[in-house]
């Protein structure tokens, strides 16, 4: 009977697709399926994003947040926040795991970074409040 069990099972592992994602021990976390992200920008007159994102769903990401104190600057977008599941949120050593974020706001000088797993498909925004320039949005495409 294990035997018969034991076999079934490798004909499984047999018949997963060409291309199958070993993810290992830590899932769909782990270091594998882990990509660093360019960093955005919180800096008065200066782009947010130098390009649009893409990501794959499923994919785990990493992206720093840097503000550098010229302005109180904040990143809103809803939209793109409950697109994603947020791992953590780090800033300054300290780990956030959040329910639910709408936005970051930096008073003065700093840097948070967010480690997410993009989830649902579609095009999201991340923009500064109150601005309507394209250089002050960073757009995420999740395919």
């Amino acid at each position: 009977m294990i035997g018969r069990i034991l076999a079934v099972g490798l004909a499984a592992l047999a018949a997963a697709p060409a291309g199958a994602h070993d993810f290992g021990f830590a899932g769909l976390m782990s270091a594998s399926n882990r990509e660093d992200l360019a960093d955005l920008t919180l800096a008065s007159g200066k782009p947010v994003a130098a390009a649009p994102y893409e990501l794959k769903s499923g994919g785990f990401y990493r992206i720093k947040l840097v503000a550098d104190g010229s302005a109180e600057l904040a990143l809103s977008g809803g939209d793109f926040f409950r697109a994603i599941w947020i791992n953590e949120i780090v800033i300054n050593g300290i780990e956030i795991r959040p329910m639910g974020v709408h936005s970051i706001e930096f008073d003065e000088a700093g840097e948070a970074l967010i480690s997410f797993v993009a989830v649902v498909p579609g095009s999201f925004t991340l923009s500064i409040p109150g601005s309507s320039g394209e250089s002050q949005r960073a757009t995420f495409t999740i395919r």
